[in-house]
């Protein structure tokens, strides 16, 4: 008897909230404990906190307002303990982080229906993310963003990762968050650079789909670069809409596609992080990124000079140094073979995005290597003048 293939089809429904507040843990903020008791009304929920240590340094008193809080709302939640984990990318390159997460959630009995909480830039909330998401195939998880870069882009999707082989996310997840919670106060500490630095990721999605929201930003350039916070929260508003807006209606949420248009400037970017063993904050590559792909589409013909001038000055008023670290032939082949491995992390066909005009993305498929070293002569060359 000749068996017939079963076919099935099922579909799965998401929904996740990014809420906004001020001073999470203060005993008379409810936000949090709503949350959980949203969750479940009737039981206890365990929770298990995973902090940046880097977060820690500039709020001392957090672990002891965590431990308030969950106290003064017992009847709610359930505490077990607090993991503090080093930030920046070395928490996504050693695997033993990992593990020390892993521990955490096996000896505390976090379970389907208990939490992982994590609070902290994008690489420990990408790490704690991808250790909650292969625990028991999926434990819940909160994310407590406290950059600008993860407050507007990485905490909000739903993906979850690590690094390996010296290539920038090669494992990973895609797992929504049962809650964002942006928290502005965590803003208000960080250092200059990790200011500026999140703000390219609301230029890429400006420069791709909405020419308003990028004069909004070109005309906001000093308000930001002098952290005008009620500037950079509508910054964070937007772009955070933008990202989540693209997941939810750009027909390919878990990216089983080849392209990926809010990887715009990364291919550069992610090469340019593993170059310099990740001094570059991941912010800093993207706008190296962003600037190198748009003086590639110049020398193309998609964008003319004056476009490519405006764009470039916008991300040197807020405060950003376009200047490609290439400063020898090495340099420039390792930098090019970015283009492959972004390939090969997409699979498929290649796909970079570029725009045809403020706001208009455009794909192509395949790029000229000669013209793409043109442009990053000319790139460094045009950041030498203007810094002159």
């Amino acid at each position: 008897m000749k068996l017939k293939p079963i076919a099935q089809s099922f579909s799965v429904n998401y929904t996740y909230k990014l809420h906004f507040t001020q001073n999470l843990f203060h005993i008379d903020n409810g936000l949090f404990k709503n949350i959980i008791k949203e969750y479940d009304k009737k039981r206890k929920v365990k929770l298990f906190f995973v902090v940046d240590n880097g977060v820690l340094e500039h709020h001392p008193q957090l672990l002891e307002s965590i431990n308030a809080y969950c106290l003064a709302h017992g009847n709610l939640i359930q505490f077990t303990s607090s993991l503090v984990i080093p930030g920046g990318e070395q928490c996504k390159n050693d695997a033993s982080y990992v593990d020390l997460v892993l521990q955490g959630i096996n000896s505390n009995a976090i379970c389907r229906h208990s939490f992982v909480v994590v609070i902290g830039g994008g690489a420990v909330i990408d790490m704690a993310g991808y250790a909650a998401a292969i625990a028991h195939r999926g434990v819940k998880l909160i994310r407590i963003p406290t950059t600008v870069l993860s407050q507007n882009d990485s905490a909000v999707g739903v993906k979850n990762s690590v690094n390996l082989f010296e290539k920038k996310n090669f494992l990973g997840t895609f797992a929504p968050p049962y809650a964002i919670i942006n928290d502005s106060e965590f803003l208000k500490t960080l250092e200059q650079r990790d200011w500026i630095a999140g703000i390219s990721e609301a230029i890429k999605v400006s420069l791709i789909k909405d020419a308003e929201f990028f004069r909004y930003i070109e005309q906001r350039t000093e308000h930001l670069r002098k952290r005008h916070m009620p500037t950079m929260d509508e910054i964070i508003y937007k772009c955070a809409e933008m990202h989540m807006d693209h997941i939810s209606q750009g027909g390919d949420p878990f990216e089983s596609g080849s392209s990926r248009p809010l990887d715009f400037g990364h291919w550069a970017a992610h090469k340019l992080e593993q170059m310099t063993h990740y001094n570059l904050r991941h912010g800093e590559a993207v706008a190296k990124g962003i600037a190198l792909d748009v003086t590639y589409a110049n020398l193309m013909g998609l964008i003319p000079e004056k476009t490519l001038k405006r764009i470039i000055k916008v991300m040197e008023d807020i405060g950003f140094n376009l200047l490609l670290p290439i400063e020898s032939d090495n340099d420039m082949i390792k930098l090019l073979k970015g283009i492959e491995e972004f390939r090969e992390h997409l699979g498929g066909e290649l796909t970079i995005t570029l725009i045809s005009d403020i706001g208009k993305k455009h794909d192509v498929h395949k790029i000229d290597m000669e013209i793409m070293k043109q442009a990053v002569s000319d790139l460094n060359v045009m950041c030498t003048i203007n810094s002159i």
